[in-house]
């Protein structure tokens, strides 16, 4: 009898964002792992076009993986950033009440966030949170002083170092065109930009490929809307997208006139937390991100026009915080795509990690996932024991 061919890697993970390059380097201390992506260079999808916010476990459903693993992360990223020499500002965070009739709602925000166990967090009046953020008229207000903010870009890029450094190997412009369990693993069919096919082999494969996951899983064999594969009961794996639009604060004044995060009360059936006021490690400040939802297959275009109807609506939502915002303060900023588990009108949804006979799937890896993407890591690596 002869040997089994060695396969080209003991690990495959598709996907080079925040998620697989974080998984990458976790299993390249003890495993030769390869990472494919389509693109030309890392977290160029959902790990580079959101707000880069270090959140801090307040709105999910207590025990759920989203809550337990972003209160994990989220002193590891801090922890990480110092480490590595990536951006970061613990900057803490505000989630306010702007009428009277919100208090109810942030009643509601107090109750899941204590529930969470959330560190440091903080029931604040009218006049303790304009202390903090004297431009918002806030009525009332929830501190969080562990939320922060983080270069994504550097976050992926030290991830993405730290895995080469561990030996991973990075191959990027390759497309999964198919894939296929085989005696031992998995073979897959890539497609680099020239066109050219070529093929790898695999012990284990983690499907990290964000709005492309339910591709691959699909490509397995399996259902996409769940049920029985191969004697196995599969999740649902069918995903849509959720577009988020941004519209940059222009005015260099107006920018300084805000020092950290500010949320209005969340939207969790819109897809979002709520068109919120955000800042980074720069010193620029946004808003956004919007909420839309998009039909399934819709293609993803980061492209944004300065639509009338779109401007209005930002800088209704920017003069809630700062009311004497103008519209020449304003223009549009990036766009971002969530991958949602989510269907409309339904509350939020949990992190999907799906492992079966050395396959993980990682679906609707949304937000919170760049604070989570260290445990994301750990439990992956658990999976695959």
């Amino acid at each position: 009898m002869t040997a089994e061919a060695p396969h080209d890697a003991e690990v495959v993970v598709v996907g080079a964002g925040a998620v697989g390059l974080a998984i990458a380097e976790r299993l390249a201390r003890t495993r030769s792992v390869l990472v494919v992506e389509r693109h030309e260079g890392f977290g160029r999808e959902t790990s580079s076009h959101n707000s880069g916010v270090v959140h801090a476990s307040i709105y999910y459903e207590t025990g759920s993986l989203k809550h337990r693993l972003c209160w994990e992360g989220n002193p590891l990223i801090y922890e990480w950033a110092d480490t590595h020499h990536v951006p970061v500002r613990r900057c803490g965070k505000l989630i306010v009440a702007l009428a009277e009739e919100e208090r109810g709602g942030l009643d509601e925000v107090w109750r899941q966030a204590t529930a969470n166990d959330v560190r440091g967090i903080e029931r604040l009046t009218g006049e303790q949170a304009r202390t903090l953020e004297p431009h918002v008229p806030t009525i009332e207000a929830i501190w969080s002083p562990s939320t922060g903010v983080v270069d994504a870009a550097a976050l992926v890029r030290s991830y993405e170092s730290a895995a080469r450094d561990r030996g991973a190997l990075v191959v990027y412009q390759h497309a999964v065109v198919g894939a296929e369990r085989i005696a031992g693993g998995f073979r897959l069919e890539l497609r680099d930009a020239n066109g050219q096919r070529s093929s790898i082999t695999c012990a284990a494969l983690v499907n990290s490929a964000g709005h492309g996951a339910p591709n691959l899983a699909a490509a397995l064999g399996y259902p996409l809307d769940g049920g029985g594969h191969e004697g196995i009961e599969a999740p649902v794996f069918r995903q849509l997208a959720n577009r988020g639009r941004y519209y940059d604060i222009v005015d260099p004044e107006v920018a300084r006139m805000i020092s950290r995060p500010v949320y209005p009360l969340p939207e969790h059936q819109a897809g979002g937390l709520g068109l919120h006021l955000t800042v980074d490690t720069d010193g620029g400040a946004h808003l956004g991100p919007a909420t839309e939802w998009l039909p399934e297959g819709a293609s993803l275009d980061y492209r944004q026009a300065d639509e009338a109807e779109w401007r209005a609506r930002f800088l209704a939502a920017g003069q809630r915080f700062l009311p004497g915002l103008r519209e020449d303060q304003i223009a549009p900023g990036q766009v971002g795509y969530r991958p949602k588990i989510q269907r409309p009108d339904q509350g939020l949804v949990d992190f999907l990690i799906w492992h079966d006979r050395g396959y993980v799937h990682l679906g609707g890896i949304e937000s919170p996932g760049l604070t989570a993407s260290l445990p994301i890591a750990r439990t992956v690596a658990e999976a695959l024991g």
